[in-house]
C-alpha cells in the first residue's frame, strides 16, 4: 500500500537525522530501509512548513515499524492517508532544506 504522509519536522534534530540520512544508518534498517531514505528524497517543504512525502509500506497499521524506528523521533503531527500510487507534492525538496538547517548549525 501507498500512503501520503504530511508531518511536522523537529528542526533540532536535522544533524542527527540528515547523517542517519546520508551514512546508511537508515538505508540499512530491514525491512523499511531503503524505502525510508528514497521516500525522504521524494519528500518536499510546503509553504506552511509541513512535510509531505508518499511512502510504499506492508505494516497494520500503516507506517508502524517506521515511526517506531526513525519517524517518530524526527517528527510531529504524523498523518497518513492511503492513495492509489506514489505521488509529487509541491514545495522545496526537504533534503536540501535539511542539508540547509545543518549547515546553518555547524
Amino acid at each position: 500500500m501507498i500512503y501520503h504522509i504530511r508531518a511536522k519536522f523537529r528542526e533540532q534534530t536535522a544533524a542527527e537525522f540528515f547523517a542517519k540520512l546520508t551514512n546508511g544508518t537508515i538505508e540499512n534498517q530491514e525491512p523499511d530501509g531503503r524505502e525510508l531514505v528514497a521516500s525522504m528524497n521524494r519528500a518536499v517543504v510546503s509553504k506552511n512548513g509541513i512535510i509531505e512525502w508518499s511512502e510504499m509500506c506492508y505494516c497494520a497499521p500503516p507506517l508502524a515499524h517506521e515511526r517506531a524506528t526513525v519517524l517518530d523521533a524526527y517528527f510531529d503531527e504524523i498523518t497518513v492517508e492511503p492513495i492509489d500510487s506514489y505521488e509529487s507534492y509541491h514545495g522545496r525538496a526537504f533534503i536540501e532544506y535539511l542539508r540547509e538547517i545543518v549547515q546553518k548549525m555547524s
